[in-house]
């Protein structure tokens, strides 16, 4: 086989293994945040602190897992479909910012600023505030 035949079948394979790959990781099923358990249970202070300290740890100890946030409210918002909660988190800058579920977001819940709130979520990294998303509300 000459050098380029050999080139361009590794070009279509890698091209080939990489279609698989893509489409694998689309169609992975998401989440459901309200059926899995808790990686960690901790209070929006505490998730806060760990990042602002060491971000580095904290992104190998939170991202991407499902918490359970215990937290006041600070501060709640609706964007089209969707609710967003703040929690305090007794820091001058920074807070724990919760995006609801659309579903979670539909159901008309008596939520008050101050309110002690406990919800699940996935956390997605720190931008200034941590952020979790596809939140739900505890009982």
């Amino acid at each position: 086989m000459s050098a380029k035949k050999k080139v361009s079948f590794g070009i279509l394979l890698l091209f080939f293994f990489g279609a698989i790959i893509g489409y694998k990781i689309y169609n992975k099923p998401h989440v459901n945040v309200a059926q899995e358990k808790a990686a960690i249970v901790s209070t929006a202070s505490k998730i806060l602190e760990d990042f602002s300290s060491d971000e580095t740890a904290a992104n190998l100890k939170y991202l991407g897992k499902i918490l359970q946030v215990n937290g006041v409210i600070a501060k709640i918002e609706r964007v089209q479909s969707k609710c967003s909660i703040t929690l305090e988190t007794g820091a001058v800058f920074g807070a724990v910012l919760c995006t609801l579920t659309i579903e979670e977001s539909a159901q008309k819940r008596a939520l008050q600023l101050g309110q002690e709130i406990q919800l699940k979520g996935i956390c997605t990294g720190f931008l200034m505030d941590v952020i979790l998303v596809k939140c739900i509300i505890l009982d």
